[in-house]
C-alpha cells in the first residue's frame, strides 16, 4: 500500500519561517512536521511513501534522503511550481501504481492511526465503481467554523452539519486518469461531483489534530508537544 505526502506549498501565510526553509521541514517538538507524518505512516505499515514537492524542494530531498531512516522508502515527484493537490497527483500519478492510496498533507501534525485505513483500501480497490474515495473529518477548527463536509450513512455529504476535511484521504487512482501533468489543478470542488454521485465514504476523527497554518500555530504545537501536554 503506498502512501503520498503533499509538500510543494509555498506557505504563504507561514512567512518569514517558510521563506528559507520550506514549510513542511519546520520543527514541532524536535523533529520537521512531515517526518511526524511519514513516522506515523510507516508505523501504520504505508512503507512506500511519493513526497512531491516544489519550494526549496530539494532541502526536503536532502533531509528525507530515500526514506530509510525511517523505515521507509520515499520517492520524490519535483515540481517546478506547486499544482494545487490534483495537479500533484496527476504528475505523479505513474509512481503511485493502480490501487488507491492514501494522500496526507506535510504541514497537519495528528496521532490518527494511519492502520485503520488499510480495510477501505482494500475495499476501494475491490469496488471502485461503488466507492472511488474515502474522507477523514475532523471537527471545525476556531479559525473554520463553516465546515467541508458532513457524514451521513457512512457517505459523506454536502449537507449540514459539516465537519472539516482534514487533509487525510484515500484515492482510487482511476480518479485522476487522462488528467494532465504538470498542469495547476485543484481537488475541490471536482471531487464534491463524487461526494453527490454517493460515492465518497467518511469517518469522523475526534482525536489530536493540527493543521499548522501560521507562525503562531507553529508556535503552540512545539509548545504543547515540549510539555508533553498531548496525548494519543
Amino acid at each position: 500500500m503506498k502512501a503520498m505526502i503533499l509538500a510543494a506549498g509555498r506557505g504563504e501565510r507561514m512567512r518569514p519561517l517558510s521563506d528559507h526553509r520550506p514549510k513542511p521541514l519546520l520543527e514541532v517538538g524536535g523533529k520537521p512536521l512531515i517526518v511526524w507524518q511519514i513516522e506515523r505512516l510507516v508505523r501504520g505499515g504505508f512503507i512506500d511513501i511519493v513526497i512531491n514537492h516544489a519550494h526549496l524542494g530539494h532541502m526536503i530531498e536532502a533531509a528525507l534522503g530515500n526514506g530509510a531512516q525511517f523505515g521507509a522508502r520515499i520517492s520524490y515527484s519535483a515540481e517546478a511550481e506547486a499544482l494545487e493537490t490534483a495537479g500533484g497527483i496527476a504528475t505523479a500519478l505513474h509512481m503511485l501504481g493502480e490501487r488507491p492510496f492514501v494522500l496526507v498533507s506535510g504541514d497537519i501534525y495528528t496521532h490518527f492511526d494511519y492502520a485503520s485505513l488499510k480495510p477501505i483500501v482494500e475495499r476501494i480497490a475491490a469496488t471502485p465503481e461503488d466507492v472511488v474515495a474515502h474522507f477523514v473529518l475532523t471537527d471545525n477548527p476556531p479559525y473554520y467554523p463553516s465546515g467541508d463536509m458532513g457524514i451521513r450513512d457512512g457517505l459523506a455529504t454536502l449537507e449540514p452539519p459539516k465537519l472539516t476535511y482534514a487533509n487525510i484521504g484515500i484515492f482510487h487512482p482511476q480518479l485522476f486518469d487522462g488528467m494532465p501533468r504538470n498542469t495547476k489543478l485543484r481537488l475541490f470542488p471536482p471531487m464534491f461531483d463524487y461526494v453527490r454521485a454517493g460515492r465518497v465514504t467518511a469517518e469522523q476523527y475526534h482525536g489530536c489534530w493540527f493543521n499548522v497554518g501560521t507562525p503562531d500555530h507553529l508556535a503552540e504545537l512545539d509548545r504543547l508537544l515540549k510539555e508533553e501536554a498531548l496525548t494519543l
